[in-house]
């Protein structure tokens, strides 16, 4: 039994399964890109800043992304390798089971559900607060009762489970609806954040960085590992390979491009935000928008806080089709419930699977604080992103001559220094979100034990061949 908890899936098979999985291959090199910005940018400028800036790193929040880029930086070099190797649904949860066998991969593939199921909630959480500013500058004040979760002073936070719950009818109708909505809306974000820059930029004032660290290397290390959330997208990204049309050569550029924009625009957007405002000023969910008031831009405002809206909405939109995919790809593994990832006959989607993801952010995000779910979202994406690392090490020594469309320069170098430098950023974050990570995984292990061994299609397969 030991033995076999560790049992690996091959490429070929999970090529096979690819095959027969009725998922439309609709998706181009375009699509990937824009599927990645669309994903990436949003909660981590527009939600996330104020509050990292506030408490963790202030305007040295700056070197806080740049360190964060870097750590992702050095995972999607590997993620992309085992991108192209295993071009299917399932992202690092597939690359375990391949690597370092079944039990490490369920254990990949639960703290994947804890990182999208959670980021979506998050994300939610943030949509709705720059819909309430939003209307607010337009002179309609909605009641606190029914625009904040219970932690906050509301009842619920009825604009965070709305939008949930929409993007859920949006995700069962087809990835082609999905993408064609995202390549919009990242359109109005990009946009949004364009005209930030071009308001707030002229007005930067650097006595605002100063201090420029007030909270020491401790605050720029522990700003790293909460906005590390910020960049979640790109793994996000593998999970469409089963429905890209060349994903071989796709998912390494969406992988790699999306993520190098991606940090462009954070270090920008932080340093102009920093350089007008005084950090102590940006604890808040819109912190963007807030900026803008702040300097009498309210046309400029509204509409940042617009593309706000936009740009979250992609993000929601993208994290919860990644997590249903994830959970496609284990089900089809046998380690979940197949009946539950039933694909519907005529949108071609896994409907079922696609309701239930739905109904739990909507309950998540109606009624948990927002910095909860960020860092823990971080968490369970970092151990991930390990485990993925280690993974594409281990597959350079098992299977030196596997087709490899795309190598990881110096393997073992960047290897190691993705798994150091995600460790230390988990590392910094609070004893609390470890607790949460340590009873996540606890009771991940018991489902694996109780359902998922015995009903593994890999372990199965073993069984029937002595």
């Amino acid at each position: 039994m030991w033995l076999n908890i560790f049992r690996r899936k091959s490429i070929a098979e999970y090529q096979a399964d690819a095959r027969h999985s009725h998922l439309k291959r609709s998706l181009g090199p375009l699509d990937v890109i824009l599927l990645g910005v669309g994903v990436i940018v949003g909660t981590g400028i527009f939600v996330l800043t104020g509050v990292a800036a506030a408490e963790y790193a202030g305007p040295a929040l700056m070197l806080s992304f740049v360190i964060a880029s870097i750590t992702c930086g050095f995972v999607s070099m590997a993620y992309s390798e085992l991108a192209a190797m295993v071009p299917v649904a399932g992202s690092s949860y597939a690359y375990a089971y391949t690597s370092v066998g079944e039990f490490l991969a369920w254990l990949v593939g639960w703290n994947i559900v804890l990182e999208y199921t959670v980021g979506a909630s998050a994300v939610a959480g943030g949509w709705s607060a720059y819909v309430v500013g939003l209307l607010k500058s337009g002179g309609i004040e909605v009641a606190k009762t029914w625009t904040a979760v219970p932690a906050d002073g509301g009842l619920v936070n009825l604009p965070a489970m709305l939008i949930t719950l929409f993007l859920t009818f949006l995700l069962i109708r087809g990835v082609h609806e999905s993408t064609t909505a995202n390549k919009v809306l990242v359109g109005v974000k990009l946009l949004a954040i364009f005209v930030f820059l071009l308001l707030a930029g002229p007005s930067v004032d650097t006595t605002n960085w100063k201090p420029f660290m007030p909270f020491g290397y401790a605050g720029v290390s522990a700003g790293a590992a909460f906005i590390f959330f910020a960049y979640l997208g790109f793994d996000a990204i593998s999970t469409a390979a089963e429905e890209t049309k060349n994903p071989s050569r796709d998912m390494p550029i969406g992988i790699i491009g999306s993520l190098i924009i991606c940090t462009l625009l954070y270090v920008s957007v932080t340093g102009v935000m920093t350089g007008n405002v005084p950090y102590t000023e940006l604890n808040n969910a819109e912190p963007v928008a807030y900026v803008l008031r702040k300097l009498g831009y309210h046309f400029g405002s509204a509409l940042v806080g617009t593309g706000a809206i936009a740009g979250l909405t992609t993000v929601l939109l993208v994290m919860m089709y990644a997590q249903t995919r994830a959970f496609f790809s284990m089900s089809r593994d046998g380690l979940i419930p197949e009946a539950i990832c039933k694909i519907h006959p005529r949108y071609a989607t896994p409907h079922r699977i696609t309701i239930l993801v739905g109904c739990t952010v909507a309950l998540i995000s109606g009624f948990t604080p927002i910095n909860i779910v960020a860092e823990m979202c971080s968490i369970g994406t970092l151990f991930a992103f390990i485990i993925s690392s280690i993974g594409v090490m281990v597959m350079r020594k098992k299977f030196p001559d596997a087709r490899r469309p795309f190598r990881c320069p110096a393997i073992y170098a960047i290897g190691s220094l993705a798994v150091i430098s995600c460790g230390y950023i988990m590392y910094n974050l609070s004893a609390m979100t470890w607790e949460r990570f340590f009873i996540w995984s606890f009771l991940g292990i018991l489902i694996y034990f109780f359902y998922g061994y015995s009903h593994s299609r890999e372990n199965n397969i073993g069984e029937s061949a002595k």
